[in-house]
């Protein structure tokens, strides 16, 4: 599978509790520009009774092993065969949020919102942002976009074009935080 950067990240809050999380991401749609909103997810799954539940809302999820079994959706193989696996659905309505987050479980996944863009920004001479780089990130018991890096707790990110990246930490600004990490290229 192959993965293309729309997007740079960078996290404005980490937190133990998931609505807190839900709620942060909840503040920053609110100022955002919601036309065309999806949402997209990506899950490390490693047993079955986390993939069924995930298969049943996303039957049309693309995965690929995580190891060097090869395995992967497009090759029609069997995912249970191939644990750990990661699993992506790409494009899905927002209400899949809750569903979703309920079927992963313990599992570290990331809720990607894509949106039209970012309000204009002109404390810091940024116009109104495109469509590409605007999204908020919930990483799901992981510090990273990657999943990389599992964790206790939950990490929101805001994306932002890399050549505007003094947008995120304004973004931050305007519910409350600060950037509490680098900016990173993300991965899709």
């Amino acid at each position: 599978m192959t993965t293309v950067s729309s997007s740079y990240a960078q996290p404005i809050l980490r937190t133990a509790d998931l609505s807190v999380g839900l709620r942060m991401v909840e503040r920053l749609l609110g100022i955002a520009d919601l036309r065309d909103l999806e949402v997209d997810f990506e899950a490390l799954v490693a047993s079955a009774d986390v993939l069924a539940p995930l298969l049943e809302l996303l039957p049309h999820a693309e995965w690929f092993a995580e190891g060097d079994t090869g395995g992967s959706s497009t090759k029609g193989d069997d995912p249970s065969a191939h644990f750990p696996v990661r699993l992506r659905a790409l494009g899905r309505p927002p209400e899949t949020v809750g569903p979703f987050l309920d079927a992963v479980g313990d599992s570290p996944a990331t809720v990607r919102w894509d949106f039209m863009g970012w309000p204009e920004a002109p404390e810091v001479g940024l116009g109104v942002g495109g469509a590409r780089g605007a999204f908020v990130t919930l990483a799901v018991r992981a510090r990273d976009l990657d999943l990389a890096e599992p964790a206790s707790d939950h990490t929101v990110f805001v994306h932002v074009k890399q050549v505007e990246a003094e947008r995120a930490p304004w973004l931050a600004a305007q519910v409350g935080l600060q950037v509490i990490g680098d900016l990173v290229e993300a991965p899709y």
